[in-house]
């Protein structure tokens, strides 16, 4: 089984200036809880603005990271995904 960590996509950041955290505003599964590839796990906002944190692949949630109401910096893990391969 693979481990991968779960972090924003860059894409999110593209207009972000350097320095700027993201909150997590919710999480939208538990530690363990399996998941598919694409599924919405996390809510965060950046620059007030909400975007949707997916899955991205097939396995268990193996640990959160960073907690609801927290922040977090570009190209922090927000978690870990145990991969089914």
């Amino acid at each position: 089984m693979s481990r991968i960590e779960i972090v924003l996509p860059d894409e999110v950041w593209q207009d972000v200036e350097p320095g700027t955290e993201a909150l997590v505003e919710d999480w939208l599964v538990a530690e363990g809880a399996a998941v598919t590839a694409g599924q919405a796990i996390a809510s965060v906002v950046v620059v007030k603005t909400n975007h949707e944190v997916t899955a991205p692949a097939d396995g268990v949630i193996e640990k959160i990271l960073v907690r609801a109401e927290e922040t977090f910096a570009r190209g922090a893990p927000l978690g870990v995904l145990r991969g089914a391969s």
